[in-house]
């Protein structure tokens, strides 16, 4: 009897057809094709402090010639479909993979799009192509001759640990490969904070190393931590082969070398010990966090490039380039490959963040003294306007330094106290005051463990000694650091939940460089997103919607606040990329405070003015609304109508399929419960808050149910049973209802086992179905 294909299911057609297809065509299951190839971890949706994954972005099947290397993209369709449904979806994933060759498929044959012709054609199921076909239509496509093929078909490293490139590492290296087997001797890569740049590294060392295009190779960062992690993480599988360069150990037996700038170079001719290899010692050189000024013409460490200016040089960057600062892309020309901290966050890779604004008065409107005011310490004050570019730099209003102190512990005291913290200040003395400020603001915490609060600045020995342990995700102290600019960079501080902006930053590369601190995810020590506290505005001042896209809300105030950013001076200093010292380890100079004369005045208020709540849409659109008219207008989206909802409602077998669809959008219901105030039921907040309809609480519709005397008909063990259920039900939820496993928790356990209460009703599909006959009950 023939198989009617249109009754069949997608996953049906791709196990009688589209994989009998493929292995017919010779590719191997279990080596080459990947089926359900989930490439993304799902967007990390925030409402308050709920938090959600989106979908994640899946494709069907990825055909790979090598581990790695992949060709192909499948999208499968049911049969009622037509067999380009998919190609439009295969379309939007070869664009985020790099696969060039697009197939769609219903069970009837193939559409084939290819990206390098452009052109599509439709294949019958036997016509599928094997991976040596598409393996020369590749080769013919990126134009690679028969002498490059060997490095770019060069396997990746793989050992026990099952680790493998994310897909855009993947991207990027693959890119990289090709690009050196074609003659390109500087390259750019720009990738995000957190995203994995050394691991990237490695694999594009290794896979030139092994297939021994370059056979000597150097890394170059600057600073100890960088090249001491690197070595111990990523590159450990070197082993022997590899060797850190300083002036102690010059050895040239070596193959894998790693340095520090600052180890390489100096002022006299003696200390630029890269000098002592040949110009054309290395063939491959990687440029760690090169934004930060090797590419500058005007760089003391420019020379070591230039010296090594044979040997292919790839740059490894988190910064884009930007108006003031083009050195980089001048050096290695245009980024081959970007990967964005929007990519990043859209993705579900790093975390999304949200930001408070805050204003303060003497911010927006500025400060005059009286004249003739005398400081603090008996000064007579300089009168003039001064502004947010002069405090803390010229000077100092001790009651603005307070109040910052007090918003920063009220929304930790919200949030949790023991919230990694990061505070930035314009410089040592500011970040001291502010420590002091914040000291008094958490004595109770204070008296526990001196730690909880801890300046670490390039001055401070004491502080900086706790570094690691402020980075540690284990160690709870010290919990809020204050600094000016020692934890700009190199500071991978993965449970940072709060960042505070109390400095006036006009650089774009150093604002990127602060947001990084944040951006990466631990979910095992509930890091799922961060919040930028900003009271100088330098958010508003670098927004950068094609790098950093839109945070997921701009303020949380309590009911009533308001906020508007206040206007930056754009004449403050920019502190841009400086580095000091020769040698050893490196760290952003906290500026010289010596020949500065500060006032210091405690008798001028500062206040909070002008909070509002503004949120970024799904579509990156700015708009100010409550969360209540946020919900309405997305729930409405889903739903057009009343029957509409009132109908998938009734259709669902779980309820909670519906609210979990809700929450992947981003409409989190508990959040605005607590809004409404009321003990609703999920059901009633969507008729209510979409719908306008009256609501009913989860006890008035228990009640209800109980009133129509439905429980008569079963049995006593059964009719205690369905009691208990509407109970939970009424005090947790639907969610309670529909899972079977409820029946190990009390009371269930003292009516009887999980087996004879199924048993009492009849088995276990007349319990589950009885259960959702309960269902309609409450929802009559």
């Amino acid at each position: 009897m023939a198989i009617n294909k249109k009754t069949l299911s997608e996953e049906d057609i791709k196990m009688k057809y589209i994989t009998p297809a493929i292995e017919k065509a010779g590719w191997d299951i279990k080596t080459q094709v990947r089926a359900e190839y989930s490439f993304t971890d799902g967007r990390i949706i925030v409402r308050k402090n709920l938090v959600a994954r989106g979908k994640r972005k899946r494709a069907d099947y990825i055909l790979s010639y090598k581990p790695n290397i992949p060709l192909a993209i499948i999208e499968a369709k049911d049969n009622k479909k037509s067999m380009g449904a998919g190609m439009q979806q295969g379309l939007e994933y070869g664009d985020i993979l790099d696969i060039p060759f697009i197939y769609s498929s219903n069970g009837d044959g193939f559409i084939e799009h290819d990206n390098f012709t452009g052109k599509e054609k439709e294949l019958r199921l036997d016509e599928f192509p094997s991976p040596s076909e598409l393996w020369e239509r590749y080769k013919n496509g990126k134009g690679i001759q028969s002498h490059e093929e060997k490095i770019v078909s060069e396997d990746y490293f793989f050992d026990m640990s099952g680790k493998t490139p994310r897909y855009y590492q993947r991207v990027a290296i693959n890119r990289t490969i090709e690009a050196i087997a074609k003659g390109q001797d500087r390259i750019l890569l720009v990738m995000a904070t957190g995203t994995g740049k050394t691991y990237t590294a490695f694999q594009i060392i290794y896979r030139l190393w092994k297939s021994k295009t370059k056979k000597r190779i150097l890394f170059l960062a600057d600073r100890n931590i960088l090249v001491d992690q690197t070595m111990a993480n990523d590159f450990k599988h070197f082993g022997d082969k590899m060797i850190k360069v300083n002036r102690q150990n010059i050895d040239k037996a070596h193959e894998i070398y790693l340095a520090l700038y600052q180890s390489m170079t100096g002022s006299e001719d003696w200390q630029n010990i890269y000098k002592e290899f040949s110009q054309d010692f290395f063939d491959l050189i990687i440029v760690d966090e090169c934004h930060r000024g090797s590419a500058k013409d005007n760089s003391a460490w420019r020379e070591v490039l230039e010296y090594f200016s044979s040997a292919t040089q790839i740059g490894l960057t988190a910064t884009p380039k930007e108006t003031k600062d083009i050195s980089t892309s001048n050096y290695f020309g245009e980024p081959i490959y970007t990967y964005s901290l929007k990519q990043g966050i859209e993705d579900g890779f790093l975390a999304p963040y949200k930001v408070v604004r805050v204003s303060l008065d003497k911010d927006l409107e500025g400060y005059r003294p009286i004249k003739g005011k005398l400081d603090k310490y008996g000064n007579l004050i300089e009168d003039r306007i001064y502004n947010i570019s002069d405090f803390d730099r010229n000077l100092i209003l001790e009651k603005r330094t307070e109040i910052i102190a007090k918003k920063i512990t009220e929304f930790l005291k919200k949030t949790n106290r023991f919230d990694k913290t990061i505070v930035f200040c314009v410089d040592i003395d500011h970040a001291e005051r502010m420590r002091q400020a914040l000291i008094n603001e958490n004595s109770d915490l204070i008296k526990e463990n001196n730690k909880y609060i801890m300046r670490i600045t390039g001055d401070n020995d004491e502080g900086k000694a706790q570094l690691d342990n402020f980075i540690d995700p284990a160690s709870k102290y010290p919990t809020i650091v204050t600094t000016s600019k020692l934890m700009t960079t190199g500071v991978d501080a993965q449970t940072c939940k709060l960042i505070v902006l109390d400095s006036n930053i006009n650089s774009m590369t150093e604002f990127k460089q602060i947001i990084g601190r944040g951006t990466r995810i631990k979910e095992e020590y509930g890091k799922q997103f961060f919040t930028i506290m900003d009271f100088r505005g330098v958010t508003r001042l670098f927004a950068d919607p094609e790098f950093d896209g839109d945070p997921v809300v701009i303020y949380e105030p309590e009911e009533g606040e308001t906020i508007v950013p206040p206007d930056i001076d754009e004449e403050t200093e920019d502190f841009g990329n400086g580095f000091s010292g020769t040698s050893g380890d490196f760290d952003f100079e906290d500026e010289e405070e010596g020949q500065r004369v500060k006032y210091v005045i405690d008798d001028v208020d500062v206040m909070v003015v002008n909070e509002r709540v503004e949120y970024y849409d799904k579509d990156g659109k700015l708009v100010t609304e409550s969360l209540k008219d946020y919900t309405r207008k997305n729930i409405r989206k889903e739903y057009a109508n009343l029957n509409e909802f009132i109908n998938r409602w009734n259709s669902e077998e779980k309820k909670t399929a519906i609210l979990e669809e809700l929450k992947e959008r981003g409409i989190f219901l508990d959040a605005i419960k607590e809004e409404v105030g009321r003990d609703l039921d999920d059901f009633d907040l969507i008729l209510h808050l979409a719908f306008d309809q009256k609501p009913l609480t989860r006890k008035e519709r228990a009640e209800n149910v109980k009133k129509r005397n439905y429980f008569g008909k079963y049995s006593d063990i059964a009719k205690e049973v369905l009691e208990a259920l509407l109970d939970k039900y009424m005090n947790e939820g639907i969610s309670e209802l529909e899972s079977i496993e409820i029946l190990k928790l009390d009371p269930f356990t003292k009516i009887g086992t999980p087996t004879k209460i199924i048993k009492s009703f009849g088995g276990r599909d007349k319990y589950i179905k009885t259960v959702k006959e309960l269902e309609k009950e409450i929802y009559a």
